[in-house]
């Protein structure tokens, strides 16, 4: 099992230590870069693929560096729209 599939399988469990640095990793896995749209975009990034339309929007978590539960909700949805992760599969991993 690769590094990334580790990282995504510990991600579906909803770690409430997941960081900031960790999401960026998974993200980029699937062509998403972080964004800052300029100087007063605050701690608003969005991950974008030049590839495609979609994109994700958080807020960067402060004054820590760990996400909250509604940021990682967010992140599944998204990944479930992109086609990573399979609504069956989640509800498995939620289940053991």
């Amino acid at each position: 099992m690769s590094k990334h599939e580790k990282l995504l399988l510990r991600f579906l469990t909803f770690p409430k230590d997941f960081t900031w640095e960790e999401l960026k990793t998974l993200l980029r896995k699937y062509g998403y870069e972080p964004n800052n749209k300029g100087k007063t975009s605050g701690s608003r990034v969005e991950f974008e693929n030049t590839e495609s339309n979609m994109a994700l929007n958080l807020h960067k978590p402060h004054p820590r560096n760990i996400l909250k539960p509604y940021q990682l909700k967010d992140t599944v949805d998204f990944l479930r729209k992109i086609g990573v992760v399979a609504q069956k599969n989640e509800e498995s991993k939620s289940n053991d």
